[in-house]
């Protein structure tokens, strides 16, 4: 069983596991219609915020396929629950896993979820010691997009009208990343000795 060594702590936030404590937080962006855009799920009222809180505490470490790692992002220092990350894992056999961010779009615009979502893809090629991870996103989705392309995800395939989503068919985008590199990126922005 992985569990990643909480809290973690970047320049401007706190990773740790949801709590009890996160419904208030967590609903101020599920229940937001422009936040579900291109999600799986429609804007949350706080019974159905509260449930998916329940599955995300359950959701603290990794053991089998089919299990995801659900990650709470707050500012270091104090503050609200402003992101939401998600890390699955795919395939032990294969290394294989994926990332998922969801974040307050008060707080967009800052680099906080580029700066979360590196912290994701650390735990899932260092701490787990995974292969490859993707991300998928609704094409129409760019400010995902833009964030696995910050993150040095690379565009592996568009699935044309791979989805009928929110009425309509939809492309969905992949990216990945192998941990060659993962490796090859970490070095380049480590300062020098």
């Amino acid at each position: 069983m992985f569990t990643p060594p909480y809290p973690i702590a970047t320049p401007r936030l706190v990773l740790r596991p949801f709590t009890e404590a996160d419904l208030d937080d967590l609903h101020a962006f599920h229940s937001l219609p422009e936040v579900a855009r291109y999600l799986y799920w429609d804007a949350r009222t706080r019974e159905e915020t509260k449930a998916a809180l329940d599955r995300k505490i359950a959701c603290a470490s990794l053991e089998e396929d089919g299990d995801v790692l659900s990650v709470a992002a707050a500012p270091a220092g104090g503050g609200p629950v402003i992101g939401d990350l998600t890390l699955f894992l795919r395939s032990r056999e294969h290394r294989q896993g994926e990332i998922g961010f969801v974040f307050n779009p008060a707080y967009q615009g800052r680099g906080l979820a580029t700066e979360a979502a590196r912290e994701i893809l650390r735990i899932g090629f260092e701490g787990l010691g995974l292969h490859r991870i993707h991300g998928n996103c609704d094409a129409r989705n760019t400010s995902s997009a833009r964030l696995m392309e910050r993150l040095g995800m690379r565009l592996e395939a568009r699935l044309v009208e791979n989805e009928f989503f929110a009425g309509a068919w939809s492309d969905e985008l992949v990216f990945a990343m192998l941990a060659r590199e993962w490796r090859a990126g970490a070095a380049s922005v480590q300062p020098p000795a």
